[in-house]
């Protein structure tokens, strides 16, 4: 299977490959076609199996596809929050962000 059968957007399915992902881990390939459904996502998993990619690819899809609109104020509104227990964790999960959104016009913070 491939990224892109998971029904992921060309823009991240670049982004993916230009990581050098050729194919989704087991965890992936169930997560993202649920969070791209509008269901809910708990899940666990060792470390090094995707988890991060899993919950952030379809969140991307999904804000990549609504256009934020500006508030009154003329600010865009935060349309995602993701908790980390820590700061580095934060950090991690900020680059893949980043990395996996590099072909979309969206802005993230840390």
């Amino acid at each position: 299977m491939s990224f892109a059968a998971l029904g992921l957007a060309d823009a991240l399915v670049r982004a993916v490959a230009d990581k050098g992902y050729t194919e989704p881990t087991p965890i992936q390939s169930q997560a993202i076609p649920a969070v791209l459904a509008g269901g809910d996502l708990m899940a666990g998993a060792q470390t090094g199996t995707g988890k991060t990619a899993g919950f952030t690819l379809p969140i991307l899809q999904l804000l990549s596809s609504r256009p934020a609109a500006k508030t009154v104020n003329g600010r865009f509104p935060v349309r995602a929050l993701i908790l980390a227990p820590t700061r580095e964790l934060a950090m991690q999960v900020f680059e893949s962000v980043k990395m996996y959104s590099r072909h979309l016009p969206l802005r993230s913070i840390c």
